[in-house]
């Protein structure tokens, strides 16, 4: 037993958000309650309620974090991912990301195998513009992201053919980007103001959707 009575190994809500922050200077306690509520971790509790992390639940929400942070990744898409896990404890939890490795390319049987679509689904997100072969006629990172993500958009009634205006918001953001670099003549100057504005851009698209999604969950529903 450690000093505070409890099991050695186990950690308090408080222990692991001290352990996340270096990494994820955001996370709070309220957004690892938040990831529990959806399921996305499960601590075990105390007869008076108290969470107790392991190892393994502070390792689980890194993931979450990390899937969040630098891939995007919908929070159902993630827990699809760690489910999918759960039923095969034996692989590493990073063993779940469908995605190959970034650089690498995939073929086109792949990518529908691990994004879960259908070869006709792939075909109208190629006419679309939303996934772009490359050389070769392989995928890459990305390509195997975006439909994973447009088979969850699917299962709340998005099909492919209502997604073409985020390719035309996501082009124009680009063009914006692009003016702004334009100025700066050194190459390590244009990384930077790309790296800048990319985080930027998402973040300002994101809280913009929320915005708009939060007056869409108010309004009253439209009788039939």
């Amino acid at each position: 037993m450690t000093a505070a009575g409890r099991p050695r190994g186990v950690l308090s809500i408080g222990a692991v958000l001290a352990q996340l922050r270096p990494d994820f200077p955001d996370v709070t306690i309220s957004k690892i309650r938040f990831l529990e509520s959806e399921g996305l971790v499960r601590p075990a509790r105390t007869a008076s309620g108290y969470r107790q992390f392991t190892a393994a639940d502070v390792d689980r929400l890194r993931y979450v974090l990390s899937a969040q942070r630098d891939r995007y990744l919908p929070l159902k898409v993630i827990k699809e991912q760690l489910d999918a896990a759960d039923q095969n404890a034996a692989k590493a939890l990073r063993a779940v990301d469908p995605s190959p490795a970034v650089g690498h390319r995939v073929t086109r049987e792949d990518l529908l195998a691990r994004a879960g679509i259908e070869a006709g689904v792939l075909a109208d997100l190629e006419q679309l513009g939303l996934i772009r072969t490359g050389a070769g006629g392989f995928y890459d990172h990305e390509a195997v992201q975006i439909a994973s993500t447009v088979r969850a958009m699917a299962e709340h009634g998005l099909e492919a053919r209502h997604l073409r205006p985020f390719r035309v918001a996501a082009d124009r953001e680009v063009g914006l980007v692009e003016q702004a670099v334009g100025a700066a003549h050194r190459q390590r100057d244009r990384e930077d103001v790309v790296r800048e504005l990319a985080a930027l851009s998402v973040t300002l698209h994101t809280l913009l959707v929320k915005v708009g999604l939060r007056d869409v969950a108010g309004r009253p529903v439209s009788p039939r």
